[in-house]
């Protein structure tokens, strides 16, 4: 009995179940040669762009890409020795921004179109004045001359900088001040620094947001910067600029959001310093971290 279960089992299997598409001989065909020519094909091709590239390194082709190093990225890490301070700044300025600045400030756009584009092209108008002063501390006599024209253009013919005339006149507003003069003359953007309601800077760009605000006061342009109307004035100008900046706190999500926005407020500080000198070689950051630190 045994026997002939047995003897039904193999020709089942030798019979019906093996046509059924089970065939252990069934493997993928080895292909040496193909897979070796293919290879060599490879191989040959790889060697043919690295001589090209040479050839074309040593001619000193003008439009040959320039090979990076890890010498040329950037640090992410910056001089920042105020940390604690300014995290608790940057706390602070997330939630007031929350709280009350970006109300007041979403408010504000409720405003029609014509009366916040007046504010802002006043406002505007107002900052050339540093403008003309700071272009000429930096010896770039000829924006200097433009952010007059601008002044001169809009006060009169743009009724008090409320309608941007100048713009018209091709003379394209490019606001400087004090911490660009001293970018200019070699200072260096020194520590990362947050400030209370204004936000990311550095030492260099809070001496130079002094030296704006001492200019304004010893200007007094229209009588609006000293006294009871330089608070409605400074108010108003501070709702109208936060109006029209899209950033919002803690919107990424990102748990390092403190550490990308000093890595690219002070690598953009850095750019803006070599193009105010083209001529000389950029140099590596100072402002990072020392070892140990």
């Amino acid at each position: 009995m045994k026997g002939s279960a047995s003897l039904v089992i193999v020709t089942l299997l030798l019979g019906g179940c093996a046509t059924g598409g089970f065939d252990m001989h069934r493997m993928p065909p080895e292909t040496p040669a193909a897979d070796n020519a293919a290879a060599i094909k490879r191989a040959v091709a790889a060697a043919a762009a690295a001589q090209e590239a040479a050839k074309i390194e040593r001619q000193g082709a003008p439009d040959a890409p320039v090979p990076l190093t890890a010498a040329d990225a950037p640090s992410p890490r910056t001089f920042d020795p105020w940390q604690r301070l300014n995290r608790f700044s940057y706390r602070f300025n997330a939630r007031f921004d929350e709280a009350i600045f970006l109300p007041v400030a979403d408010g504000y756009r409720w405003l029609p179109s014509p009366i916040r584009t007046g504010v802002h092209n006043i406002f505007g108008n107002l900052s050339e004045v540093d403008s003309v002063i700071n272009y000429t501390l930096q010896g770039r006599l000829g924006r200097g001359v433009r952010s007059l024209g601008r002044f001169l253009i809009n006060s009169t013919v743009g009724i008090a900088g409320i309608f941007d005339v100048a713009t018209r006149f091709k003379l394209v507003y490019a606001p400087t001040g004090f911490g660009t003069t001293l970018a200019k003359w070699g200072m260096h953007p020194g520590p990362f620094l947050v400030i209370p309601l204004i936000g990311p800077s550095t030492l260099r760009e809070g001496v130079g947001l002094l030296g704006d605000y001492a200019t304004n006061y010893g200007i007094d342009l229209g009588d609006i910067y000293r006294g009871d109307p330089s608070w409605g004035v400074g108010v108003v100008n501070a709702v109208d600029q936060r109006a029209n900046i899209g950033f919002r706190y803690y919107s990424t999500g990102s748990p390092f959001e403190y550490e990308n926005i000093r890595f690219l407020y002070v690598r953009k500080l850095l750019l803006e310093d070599a193009g105010l000198h083209p001529h000389e070689a950029p140099a590596r950051p100072d402002i990072e971290v020392p070892a140990g630190q």
